[in-house]
């Protein structure tokens, strides 16, 4: 696959189709894509070594991809996880780099958060938004890795819809920017307890992991199985499951990224051995993810929700609230202050929910004294809890903790309540307070 490049100044020429993936309870995935049916799958670099190993590959987000090894149920990696640690293949995700004086300036159009202040080596999650509606186009990690340079993950399910939106901003936008999008690139998410004791026993580079916290990000080298080293990664310690853990990306700009990817992943898992590390997949990826009470992109977050309504205001820079300046800010700033203080507030927030009986899925209404007042976005059965877990949207002034509602599940109310988020308590890595 080539890189993709483009200039601020460019003109916009991409045609946008958007495709999207879904977990259902059984493990299966299912898609919605304006593309042909008939379109090839693309593969990871760990395409083979998935099916070598026993992985059963399911479509999403335009890739065949493993959704659960024949090792493990998804219940059982997934509870791995939590006790040991997994590795996941997040190939299908897109990388980018932005760089040029004006990335601050243009980041901080695009997006709530503020850039010219952040530590390098250092990111954080943010959200692109439409202008005028403050909307959300995705979520994305913003790491930067330069006084002028900043790598960026975005979702795969959004890879065309993105790269429409990024190069029409640029385009509007006018300023010295470059943006590469790192086409042909691997990344693997190490997560569990045990993946920094892993991850030590790998690396080639001299990296004090003690002192290296959530959010951080560092180049490294990591050790082969063949005694060799990779080509420098990036290493963030982050990810989407809640646990302790780190995403390595390897750059398929600048290196053969298809063959150090499968390399590093064999090394790790020899160094790891059965009884700490297994490969997971998007099965166990799901579960975790909603415990964490993160979000899915097309499901939870949508070009119609805006941060407030997401209950994402956290990632709204105390600066940028004062200053604004950054798309949908007009529609933003006054939902943050409630109704019953004078602002905007919102008609609606997303809050998490614990579910009695049948687990509640996506679309699922759900109402209180008979009234219709949200619907479900997320639902599994939680490995952890041994209940059923969920995520929606609820009118507002109903979505304090505690609150007891119905979710109609196949036509039966099934009694739920209104839950604090994360469901299980997060066990990132962070620096002392």
């Amino acid at each position: 696959m080539k890189s993709f490049t483009r200039l601020a100044r460019a003109t916009p020429r991409v045609k946008t189709s958007l495709s999207a993936g879904r977990l259902t309870a059984a493990g299966s995935i299912r898609c919605a894509s304006n593309a042909s049916s008939g379109e090839e799958l693309k593969k990871t670099p760990l395409y083979d070594f998935h099916v070598a190993n026993g992985a059963k590959m399911v479509p999403f987000a335009g890739y065949s991809m493993p959704v659960q090894y024949s090792s493990l149920s998804l219940a059982d990696s997934h509870h791995f996880t939590r006790n040991h640690a997994s590795i996941f293949d997040v190939s299908h995700m897109v990388q980018h780099i932005f760089k040029g004086p004006d990335a601050v300036a243009f980041l901080e159009k695009v997006t709530p958060s503020a850039w010219g202040n952040v530590a390098p080596m250092s990111g954080k999650l943010t959200t692109f938004l439409w202008p005028g509606t403050g909307g959300i186009v995705d979520d994305t990690i913003v790491t930067r890795i330069g006084e002028d340079e900043f790598y960026v993950v975005t979702n795969g399910a959004c890879l065309e819809k993105d790269t429409k939106y990024i190069d029409e901003q640029l385009g509007k936008f006018g300023g010295n920017v470059q943006w590469t999008r790192l086409d042909g690139s691997g990344l693997i998410a190490l997560q569990g307890p045990q993946a920094a004791e892993i991850l030590s026993e790998v690396l080639a580079t001299d990296i004090n992991l003690k002192e290296f916290y959530f959010g951080n990000t560092v180049k490294a080298e990591l050790k082969l199985a063949d005694g060799s080293k990779t080509h420098p990664v990036l290493i963030s310690r982050g990810g989407y499951t809640g646990e302790d853990g780190f995403e390595i990306s390897f750059n398929g700009k600048l290196y053969p990224a298809f063959e150090s990817t499968v390399k590093a992943v064999e090394s790790l898992m020899k160094t790891g051995g059965p009884e700490r590390l297994q490969m997971a997949g998007l099965g166990a990826r799901d579960s975790l993810r909603l415990e964490a009470g993160m979000c899915l992109y097309g499901h939870d977050l949508d070009d119609t929700t805006t941060p407030v309504e997401a209950g994402l205001s956290w990632i709204i820079s105390p600066e940028r609230r004062k200053a604004g300046g950054f798309h949908g800010a007009e529609v933003i700033l006054p939902q943050l202050t409630p109704k019953s203080k004078g602002g905007a507030g919102v008609e609606r927030r997303r809050v998490g929910f614990v579910v009695q009986g049948a687990p509640a899925r996506e679309g699922a209404e759900i109402q209180k004294d008979g009234e219709t007042i949200g619907t479900i976005t997320s639902g599994v059965p939680s490995p952890t809890l041994g209940k059923n877990i969920a995520m929606g949207y609820i009118k507002d002034g109903q979505h304090k903790s505690g609150t007891e509602v119905d979710v109609v599940v196949r036509g039966r109310k099934r009694a739920a309540v209104v839950t604090k988020m994360p469901f299980t308590p997060a066990k990132y890595w962070k620096a002392p307070a």
